[in-house]
C-alpha cells in the first residue's frame, strides 16, 4: 500500500509540473499522452488534485493548476524573501537603486523582497507586495523572456512609475519558480554595467534556491 500511495503522489507530482510548464492547459488526452498513463489513471488524479483546489477545468475541458497551488506558493514567500536579502543587499548599495525579486502569479508580476540603498539621497520606495502585469516593467518583461528561454537582462522607463528606469534579469534554472531580480532608480542606469551584475545576481540566487 505504501508503495503504491508514493507512486500516486509521484505522479501527481508530475501532472503538477507539466501543467506548470504548459501556460496554456493541457487536456487530459494530452496529459495521459505526456504522463505515459491511461486515461482513467489520469482522470482519478485529477479528482482528487481539483477536490485539493490544485487543479481547475476551463470551459474546453482543459486542465490548469488552481488556485491551490498558489496558497502552497505563498507559504514559500518567507523563503524567498530569505534567501534573496543578501545578494539584493549587495546589489542597491553598489548600484545605489531600489532592488528587488518578483516572481509570477500568473499574468502579474508580485514583488517578495525589495532593499532600498542606504547613502543616496533620494530612491525609489517600492513595497513589498506590489504587483503589476509581466507586460510592464523591466521586472515582468524579464519573466517574460525567462519563458522564451531568455536569460539577458531587460531595460526600460517609465512603465511603472513615471521617470524611473528598470533594470532586471531572470532568474535561470529553477522549473518551480519563475523570477527576476531588478533595480529601479529616477536617475539613468548604464545597462551595460548593471546588467552584468543583474545577471551575476541572479545566477548566484538561483545556485542558492536549487
Amino acid at each position: 500500500m505504501a508503495a503504491e500511495s508514493s507512486q500516486t503522489l509521484e505522479r501527481g507530482l508530475r501532472l503538477l509540473r507539466l501543467l506548470a510548464d504548459g501556460h496554456r492547459g493541457l487536456t487530459p488526452t494530452e496529459l495521459a499522452a505526456e504522463l505515459g498513463l491511461s486515461r482513467p489513471a489520469v482522470y482519478r488524479l485529477l479528482t482528487t488534485l481539483q477536490e485539493g483546489g490544485f487543479v481547475r477545468r476551463d470551459g474546453d475541458g482543459r486542465v490548469h493548476l488552481g488556485f491551490g497551488v498558489l496558497v502552497l506558493a505563498r507559504a514559500v514567500h518567507p523563503l524567498l524573501r530569505e534567501g534573496a536579502l543578501p545578494a539584493l543587499r549587495r546589489l542597491a548599495e553598489e548600484v545605489g537603486a531600489t532592488a528587488h525579486l518578483t516572481i509570477a502569479e500568473g499574468d502579474d508580476g508580485l514583488a517578495v523582497a525589495v532593499v532600498e540603498p542606504s547613502w543616496t539621497d533620494m530612491h525609489v520606495a517600492y513595497r513589498e507586495g506590489s504587483r503589476h502585469p509581466l507586460t510592464r516593467g523591466a521586472a515582468g518583461l524579464a519573466i517574460l523572456a525567462l519563458r522564451r528561454g531568455g536569460t539577458g537582462y531587460v531595460a526600460t522607463e517609465g512603465q511603472l512609475q513615471e521617470g524611473a528606469h528598470g533594470i532586471a534579469a531572470p532568474v535561470p534554472g529553477l522549473p518551480w519558480l519563475e523570477a527576476s531580480v531588478g533595480v529601479i532608480a529616477f536617475t539613468p542606469l548604464d545597462p551595460e554595467t548593471v546588467g552584468p551584475r543583474l545577471t551575476a545576481a541572479a545566477a548566484a540566487l538561483s545556485r542558492s534556491l536549487a
